[in-house]
């Protein structure tokens, strides 16, 4: 792995273009879910779009995501992400998460409230969500069909 020379901001400068929609497009690395990946410094690899965000306007508070207000993964212009909860994020997307963001129960029936919904990520899926009750119940009759 080769050192990178130069300011990250100067380095960040180079890997962007300007779209009619003022989009700044990030041009250099992406991730499988189209957004970008850049070595802020540190040696630590960072998404492009918070790197950006951070750099020009701030630290992101405590448990809020970017969102994408122009919905382009790949944007990294700070004047188009804004810190917003994660439902609040769901709730905008225009893909199957928002249909999905929008269901008060889990299929067995269960309500997604604050106490009985666990959020955790993977690379093809940001934001998921489960029941706590169908994992406690699933990891019940696990147990009772391993003894």
């Amino acid at each position: 792995m080769g050192y990178k020379h130069g300011a990250p901001i100067d380095r960040f400068a180079q890997k962007v273009a300007l779209t009619d929609a003022g989009c700044l497009v990030w041009l250099a690395c992406t991730n499988s879910t189209g957004y970008g990946t850049f070595a802020g410094g540190a040696g630590k690899t960072v998404m492009a779009h918070r790197w950006s965000y951070e750099h020009h306007v701030g630290p992101i508070p405590e448990g809020l995501h970017l969102d994408h207000l122009c919905r382009n993964r790949a944007c990294v212009n700070p004047e188009h992400l804004e810190p917003v909860t994660v439902s609040a994020n769901l709730l905008r997307s225009v893909e199957v998460g928002k249909s999905n963001a929008r269901k008060t129960h889990c299929p067995s029936g269960h309500p997604y409230s604050a106490d009985n919904v666990y959020l955790y990520s993977t690379p093809a899926k940001p934001i998921n969500r489960l029941c706590r009750a169908c994992r406690r119940a699933r990891a019940q009759k696990n147990r009772e069909n391993a003894a």
